[in-house]
């Protein structure tokens, strides 16, 4: 597989697979980076569909580990911007593949993009839900977490201001032709949030029996691959 590593406005990224004038745009989720397992397995079958795939670094992820934690969905967006401007010098054919809360940003950043295909896996479609979930857990309320303004915890630090971003900015567009793959036992997006968001934008929506949000054993990840061969070759 040829890779070409790079870097756009100091994002550093990556370029799998030959040149084409058809790109992916890979946005990873939280705790990962531009080199997961599933962007690996995107860019092997992407590449037999004569795809070219472009991957990066959000902030505090991968090479950029070590930068401070924004705290706002400001700084993620416009990372997201400037590798989209990126993409389309390359080729005005652009597809997007995002995980997770990767696919919470994307469906900010790229809702006015003309995108050729999305492939979603696990996303993230209600940031709100998630945000509140993880307050039910560790016993937080919202003005708690506006006097505090941070609040670090087991699974990922609060912030007042991505909160109140996350409140005045519900998804409301998305004209996409989508399609979206979920494990069956995903607890940190409901079933019934990404049935809703399918239905609504007319998203291809298949669930994986016995899945979880992450997928990342031998059979879930032999499943993801199966979707993407089906979905790249559409």
């Amino acid at each position: 597989m040829q890779l070409e590593k790079l870097k756009i406005a100091e994002i550093p990224a990556l370029l799998w697979n030959k040149p084409s004038d058809k790109l992916i745009v890979a946005v990873h989720g939280s705790h990962s980076s531009k080199i997961d397992d599933c962007i690996w397995i995107l860019a092997e079958e992407a590449g037999k569909q004569g795809y070219q795939v472009l991957s990066f670094d959000l902030p505090c992820h991968g090479e950029r580990v070590y930068e401070p934690e924004p705290g706002r969905v400001e700084p993620y967006l416009a990372d997201l911007a400037e590798v989209m401007q990126f993409a389309r010098r390359q080729t005005p054919n652009i597809s997007l593949f995002a995980c997770s809360m990767g696919a919470y940003f994307s469906l900010l950043a790229y809702a006015q993009e003309k995108l050729d295909k999305c492939l979603f896996l696990s996303p993230v479609i209600n940031m709100l839900q998630v945000i509140q979930f993880i307050m039910l857990q560790i016993g937080a309320t919202p003005e708690q977490l506006q006097q505090e303004k941070a609040i670090p915890n087991q699974f990922e630090t609060l912030y007042w201001d991505y909160y109140c971003y996350v409140l005045e900015h519900p998804i409301q567009n998305w004209p996409m032709p989508t399609a979206i793959l979920r494990g069956e036992h995903d607890t940190l997006c409901s079933p019934l949030s990404v049935a809703v968001f399918a239905q609504r934008f007319n998203c291809r929506l298949l669930e994986q029996p016995g899945g979880e949000h992450w997928f990342h054993t031998p059979e879930q990840l032999a499943f993801y691959r199966q979707w993407l061969q089906k979905e790249l070759a559409n």
